[in-house]
C-alpha cells in the first residue's frame, strides 16, 4: 500500500506562536575569611562524606525503584492504536502507556499507527492494552533491547516465522488465554488485556536486565526552540507534541477534525493522564509495503527498515529540537543518535517515545525563537 497523499510533503518551520522559554543561571558566591594574628593557631576538623552510588533505570537513565535495578528483561507490549472515531469499537483511550519506560510508534498497514510499550523498572499497576497482532517491523524495532519478551495477539505466518528466527522471545496471549483479561465495555478485537505482571512471570528467559539504549544528560544539548512538532501520519493519528515547560514533558494531541478545520484534543489514557514524554525521537524510516497481505481489506505489511540501515534524526527534550542523524549496527544492537558532529546526542533521564516516522512524509515545526540554546535543564 502506498503512502498517503499526506505522506509527500517535507519539513515545514511555522513561524513563531509568541512562546518564549526562560532560563535562568544562579551563581554560587565563595568568600574566605583569615585571622589577621599571624601567631593565631587554627585547628582544622575534616569530615569524611559517603557518596552512596545511584543504580539507574537502564531505559531511562533516571533512579532505579529502591535503589535497584530490577533483573529482568524489557517487555514490549503490542498495543493499538485505531480509532474509529466516537464509538466504543476503536483501541482509544488506552490503558497502562503512562508506566512505560519506552514507547515505540510504529506505521502498519493503511497508514495506521501501533505502539509498542516497553516495560522493565517499573510494572504497570493495572491492565495493559489492547493487545493486538505482531507486525515485521517489531524485530527491527525491538532487537535493539537485547533479548526482549514481545507480547502481542497472533499475527501472520511470514511475521510469526521471522519472530522465531529473532532475539525476540515470543508471548503469544493466543497460546495463553489465563493471561487474557476482558474489561467491560470493550469489543473485539479491541478487548484483550493483560498485566505486566503475569507477562513476566509466564515468560522463560534469563533474568537479566537491558543494557542501555540512549545515552542521558541533564545538560541540555544545543538546539532550536520550538513549541510543536506535528506529524501527519494519517486521518486516524494526526499527532501534535506540544512542549509543557511546567511538566518539563512533550505532550500529546491528535487533530481529530480535518486539515482545514482541525480539533486539537489532548491523547489521554483510561485512567485520564495525558500521554506525554521527556524525550521524542523522529526517526526517519524507509518503509516499504508487501509483498504480504495484513488483512481482509488487501492492506500490505508495511516494514520500516531499521537494523543495518540509517538516515536523519530529530531529538525533542526540554523545548528544544536537535537534528541529527540514525545508525543502526548490522548486528540489531542499539540504535546510536548522532549529532552534526558525530557525537551522541543525550536524553533528559525519563520516558523516550520513538516515532518511527515514514522518511519524506509531513513534518511541520513551531518554533518560539531563532536563536541557539544550550542551557542546563533546570
Amino acid at each position: 500500500m502506498k503512502l498517503s497523499a499526506r505522506h509527500t510533503g517535507s519539513i515545514k518551520w511555522r513561524r513563531p506562536l509568541g512562546v518564549a522559554l526562560a532560563f535562568s543561571a544562579s551563581a554560587l558566591v565563595l568568600s574566605a575569611c583569615g585571622s589577621s594574628n599571624p601567631k593565631a593557631t587554627t585547628t582544622t576538623t575534616s569530615a569524611t562524606t559517603t557518596t552512596v552510588a545511584r543504580a539507574l533505570c537502564p531505559l531511562t537513565g533516571t533512579p532505579a525503584p529502591g535503589n535497584k535495578v530490577p533483573q529482568r528483561p524489557a517487555l514490549a507490549m503490542k498495543v493499538d492504536n485505531y480509532s474509529l472515531g466516537p464509538t466504543p469499537q476503536g483501541a482509544r483511550p488506552q490503558s497502562g502507556l503512562d508506566y512505560a519506560d519506552v514507547i515505540y510508534e510504529e506505521q502498519v498497514e493503511g497508514s495506521i499507527t501501533r505502539y509498542a510499550a516497553v516495560f522493565q523498572c517499573h510494572e504497570a499497576p493495572g491492565l495493559v492494552g489492547p493487545i493486538r497482532s505482531a507486525r515485521w517491523t517489531d524485530v527491527q524495532m525491538l532487537s535493539a533491547l537485547g533479548h526482549p519478551i514481545l507480547v502481542h495477539v497472533g499475527g501472520i505466518a511470514p511475521v510469526l516465522s521471522y519472530i522465531a528466527s529473532s532475539p525476540l522471545i515470543n508471548l503469544d496471549l493466543g497460546n495463553y488465554p489465563y493471561l487474557n483479561n476482558n474489561p467491560p465495555g470493550r469489543y473485539a478485537p479491541y478487548d484483550t488485556y493483560t498485566t505486566t505482571q503475569g507477562a513476566w512471570a509466564q515468560a522463560k528467559q534469563p533474568a537479566l536486565a537491558p543494557h542501555p539504549i540512549f545515552t542521558f544528560s541533564s545538560s541540555v544539548p544545543p538546539g532550536r526552540a520550538i513549541t510543536q512538532v506535528h506529524l501527519d501520519w494519517s486521518a486516524t493519528s494526526d499527532i501534535y507534541w506540544r512542549w509543557n515547560a511546567s511538566s518539563g514533558t512533550w505532550l500529546r494531541f491528535y487533530n481529530v477534525g480535518s486539515q482545514s478545520a482541525p480539533v486539537i484534543r489532548p491523547d489521554v489514557l483510561t485512567d485520564n493522564v495525558q500521554n506525554q514524554a521527556q524525550n521524542v525521537i523522529i526517526q526517519m524510516t524507509n518503509i516499504t509495503y508487501g509483498p504480504w497481505v495484513e488483512n481482509s481489506q488487501g492492506g500490505l505489511e508495511a516494514e520500516s527498515h531499521i537494523i543495518g540501515q540509517s538516515g536523519v534524526a530529530y531529538v525533542l527534550r526540554n523545548g528544544v529540537i536537535v537534528k541529527g542523524t540514525w545508525h543502526s549496527p548490522p548486528s540489531g544492537g542499539p540504535t546510536q543518535y548522532l549529532d552534526a558532529s558525530g557525537r551522541p546526542i543525550d536524553l533528559a533521564p525519563g520516558r523516550t517515545w520513538v516515532e518511527i516516522y515514514p522518511a519524506g512524509a509531513s513534518m511541520v515545526v513551531s518554533p518560539v525563537a531563532t536563536t541557539t540554546t544550550t542551557s542546563k535543564a533546570g
